[in-house]
C-alpha cells in the first residue's frame, strides 16, 4: 500500500524539499504574535529534550554552561580587548 501523501504545509521544516519550499513559507503563520512566541516554544522544546526527562545526563547542563560562557564572553569582549598585551612600536 502507498503512503498518502501529506499536505506541504502540516510537514516539519526537515521534511520539506526544496521545490516545495515556496508553498511551505507560505502557507506558515508570521503575525506579530507567532513571530514573538517562537522562542518560548523554542526554549520549552529544549527543556523538554534535555531537562524534563525520565533518565537525564549531563547533555543538558553542558549546553546551558556552553551557551552560558559564550553570551558570558560576548558581554565582556570590548573590556577583554582593551586589556590584551600590544606592542608600541
Amino acid at each position: 500500500m502507498a503512503d498518502l501523501p501529506v499536505p506541504v504545509a502540516s510537514k516539519k521544516m526537515m521534511d520539506v524539499k526544496l521545490s516545495e519550499l515556496g508553498r511551505w513559507l507560505a502557507a506558515r503563520d508570521f503575525s506579530p504574535n507567532n513571530i514573538f512566541s517562537a522562542p518560548s516554544r523554542g526554549l520549552q522544546r529544549f527543556h523538554n529534550k534535555y531537562t524534563h526527562v525520565k533518565k537525564g545526563g549531563i547533555g543538558g547542563i553542558c549546553i546551558m554552561l556552553a551557551g552560558y560562557i559564550t553570551i558570558s564572553y560576548i558581554w565582556q569582549y570590548e573590556h577583554l580587548k582593551q586589556s590584551r598585551w600590544r606592542k608600541y612600536h
